[in-house]
């Protein structure tokens, strides 16, 4: 039997057959389910469509019971405690593994030749439209609707000693299934040991299974026939299972003290999913008319089934306070990057001109790994590396460079924007960017106030010392070519400013992962560590490691990054290059010093000159943008009143511009 998507309701009716096959039963639901929606964009169209569709049916008494013999066959092949206590929730207990499944969910299509009524609700109800019009359908059509199938789902219970009808049943099924996951999650050492005290100790997970067993005792049909004992049995196990939820939540508590893990998330986040599912089939299992409760459920799994297939909810929804804990962390890094005073103006220049100095270092081992000639992996390699180690050694000697700055202060800045409600905090935000601003400016000037005479000088040193500058003139005109504002030195200076806000994601990661793992803790007590480098060493090793560890991987992971990813892009036969404010200006004072004074006469000098200036502004300005609009995420920072902002900082530009590159005098 094939599918005809344009039949109308007629050739619909009369293809039904309740004696076919599997597949080609679905096949007819599917088609049933098409003509419905129509080009679902009006739920009053559809309604209308399930009224002639009830109307026909009432009139065609044949047709009728054929319909009602598919239906009994329906239920009959497929699970249906499956689809009520399962669908939705993830198959793998793994954040990981959850994300591949789902991949698999969106590439590989599914069949109608199946008995897993999962599998059949997600290809007949597969668009959120349907949950729309299946939410509109009034209580009226809805028990023609049962009443028209003869379905177990809408029998009355017209005696309370009546036995459980097998709807009933599927339904005390499916919440069995549901409790039993989420005994198995409270269970599970991960949350335990992350619960607090009292929820741990007052073991709900312990007493659910019971609570459920004597809910149903309370059910007509199980024994009993007590209105009240069955309305006590339903509080108290809701009221376990709201203690089950809130013990849970009591992990949360742990993760934000102590490093987020995206799996215990993620585990969280489908224990109180599953408490929810519970809740929506008690309703539907001890509503004397569950009509309206049973259409809500349906609406409910065909929006989950539609959230199920979407990688970017699942990464959004668990990593959201991984994110809050990166851009925490970050912030707490970025305060100390932002000067308010002359004092710490100073500093941030003394600091600056130190990690010049060294990246002039960085240029002269730059330049001489490139004379090696080696492959373009290995190049980049030891290019990487040798960028690493000259930012970890910046960082060691608590030196700065500029570029370094912008992911970590934006969060810092973010943060002040949760305190925005009222007019006098846009003020102080203001002031907040005045001191960024003037803070990078400061930042940038250090480094390039030193990192220019120093391979000015290193270059001297060499033709004096070895009768050569540090590059020849061929690759002095080269470096000229490379780094002129008329080439793609403004995309390659942005690209550069993502790997410098990529590298802040990793150490926000890392430092997280770190203190998840309670690595200073080991450290410093370990037994086989403290053996090898005693307990004081191993006491200043762990102090060492769990404040710098977020620094050494910004530092580590940048530095390779600006090596490797042109030696990857050359692999894919892109001419990426990145554009590093403070590296390419070491390059231009080499070059420079190759060429002579002449080089102040040619055009090309002055034009990289201009290409450094936007370098050094879409250096600070991609990385800075990109993790500001994170830390508003991360914050939950919603309603800001932008224009008030964007209002008071051009009025500081046009009545304080040199607050913005010079703090004012101390009084």
């Amino acid at each position: 039997m094939a599918t005809f998507p344009q039949r109308d309701l007629a050739a619909l009716l009369d293809s039904l057959d309740s004696s076919a096959r599997v597949v080609d039963r679905h096949l007819w639901l599917i088609d049933l389910l098409h003509w419905l929606r129509g080009d679902a964009s009006s739920v009053s169209a559809t309604v209308s469509r399930l009224t002639l569709l009830v109307d026909a049916l009432q009139q065609r008494p044949a047709t009728r019971s054929q319909l009602q013999a598919w239906w009994q066959v329906l239920l009959d092949t497929v699970d249906a405690t499956a689809l009520l206590a399962d669908f939705g929730f993830a198959s793998r207990s793994a954040f990981i593994s959850e994300f591949f499944e789902r991949l698999r969910l969106k590439l590989m299509p599914g069949t109608p030749e199946t008995t897993d009524a999962a599998m059949l609700f997600s290809l007949t109800l597969n668009q959120r439209f349907d949950a729309q019009w299946i939410s509109a359908l009034d209580s009226a059509l809805l028990a023609r609707l049962a009443e028209l199938l003869y379905a177990p789902v809408v029998r009355d219970r017209s005696s309370a000693s009546a036995e459980p009808t097998p709807w009933q049943r599927t339904l005390m099924e499916a919440i069995t299934f549901c409790t039993s996951q989420i005994r198995a999650t409270g269970f599970s050492p991960e949350l335990r040991q992350r619960m607090n005290g009292p929820a741990r100790l007052g073991s709900p997970f312990h007493a659910l299974a019971h609570d459920l067993e004597a809910l149903f005792a309370a059910l007509p049909g199980q024994g009993s026939n007590d209105p009240v004992a069955l309305q006590r049995a339903q509080e108290h196990f809701a009221k376990q299972l709201d203690a089950c939820r809130h013990a849970a939540a009591t992990v949360y508590t742990h993760l934000d003290a102590h490093g987020i893990s995206v799996g215990l998330v993620f585990q969280l986040r489908q224990l109180r999913a599953r408490v929810q599912r519970i809740h929506a089939l008690l309703d539907c299992l001890l509503s004397a008319q569950p009509h309206r409760q049973v259409a809500a459920l349906m609406a409910h799994l065909v929006q989950v089934g539609q959230d199920r297939l979407s990688l970017r909810a699942l990464v959004t929804a668990n990593s959201s306070m991984l994110a809050a804990k990166v851009a925490e962390r970050s912030s707490e890094t970025g305060e100390h990057y932002i000067t308010r005073d002359r004092a710490e103006y100073r500093t941030m220049l003394r600091q600056a001109a130190g990690g010049g100095a060294v990246m002039s270092l960085t240029t002269l081992l730059k330049f001489a790994i490139l004379s090696m000639g080696l492959s373009a992996f290995w190049g980049g390699f030891f290019a990487g590396m040798n960028y690493a180690l000259s930012f970890v050694l910046v960082q060691l000697l608590h030196w700065t460079v500029a570029t370094k700055q912008p992911a970590m202060t934006a969060p810092a800045m973010a943060a002040k924007l949760k305190e925005l409600g009222n007019p006098e905090a846009v003020e102080g935000f203001v002031d907040e960017v005045t001191h960024l601003v003037r803070s990078q400016v400061a930042a940038v000037v250090g480094n390039l106030a030193l990192v220019i005479p120093c391979v000015l000088l290193i270059s001297l040193t060499m033709q004096f010392g070895l009768g050569h500058p540090m590059i020849d003139s061929a690759t002095a005109l080269h470096v000229l070519h490379d780094l002129t504002f008329l080439g793609p030195t403004a995309l390659f200076a942005a690209g550069t400013g993502v790997l410098l806000f990529a590298s802040s994601i990793i150490a926000g990661w890392v430092e997280n992962w770190f203190v998840l793992h309670r690595l200073d803790s080991a450290l410093r007590y370990n037994p086989k560590i403290t053996r090898v480098l005693g307990p004081c060493r191993a006491d200043r090793w762990a102090n060492f490691m769990r404040h710098n560890i977020s620094g050494l991987a910004a530092n580590l992971s940048l530095g390779l990054m600006l090596g490797l990813v042109p030696a990857f892009a050359v692999f894919f036969g892109l001419g990426l290059e990145v554009r590093h404010v403070t590296l390419s200006t070491g390059q231009l004072a080499a070059a420079a010093a190759s060429l002579g004074v002449t080089v102040f006469h040619q055009s090309a000098f002055w034009w990289c000159v201009l290409g450094l200036a936007f370098t050094g502004v879409l250096n600070v300005g991609v990385s800075f943008y990109l993790a500001f609009q994170l830390a508003l995420r991360a914050h939950n920072v919603v309603g800001v009143q932008r224009e008030h902002i964007y209002t008071a900082l051009r009025h500081r530009l046009r009545t304080a511009l040199i607050s913005f590159l010079w703090p004012k005098p101390e009084p």
